[in-house]
């Protein structure tokens, strides 16, 4: 049997392409996938996730960035410190940064890997994502997939 993997979609659904992590999840979650794997809608993050995160050896997050790149290029990495990870794109919420950093202090981090979409703008008060970041969901969740089976 597989060890479990957690895959965590974040962002705020009401700040338009910002929330295409989430999308991510809910589009997974239509999908028939192996057992050991779990979703979790993180929403905007925060010290609640702290929990979900800590009992699991891999996670798969998934996270809006604006990179430079065109909106919807979607790409992944593997970080190896909390410094690795982008900051948060909003200034209410605590960043994966925060939370990794967070995690580092209370044990050994599991293996991750990041699946970021990129966004152009932040959106408040609009809930759909735009045409580029919406046609990129399928390609992230076929990353995330390609992640889960390597072979």
């Amino acid at each position: 049997m597989s060890e479990p993997v957690l895959v965590l979609g974040v962002g705020n659904l009401l700040v338009g392409d910002e929330g295409v992590g989430v999308h991510v999840i809910q589009a997974l979650q239509e999908e028939t996938l192996p057992e050991h794997v779990h979703l979790l809608d993180g929403g905007t993050g925060g010290f609640h996730l702290l929990g979900h995160l800590g009992g699991y050896p891999r996670v798969i997050l998934v996270d809006a960035t604006r990179d430079g790149r065109p909106p919807g290029t979607v790409a992944d990495f593997t970080p190896r410190l909390p410094s690795d990870f982008p900051p948060s794109l909003g200034a209410h919420d605590i960043g994966l940064k925060d939370l990794i950093s967070a995690m580092a202090l209370t044990g050994p981090l599991p293996e991750m890997t990041v699946v970021t979409v990129s966004i152009e703008e932040l959106k408040p008060m609009e809930m759909t994502l735009s045409p580029e970041v919406e046609a990129a969901v399928p390609g992230a969740c076929a990353r995330v997939r390609a992640l889960l089976d390597p072979a």
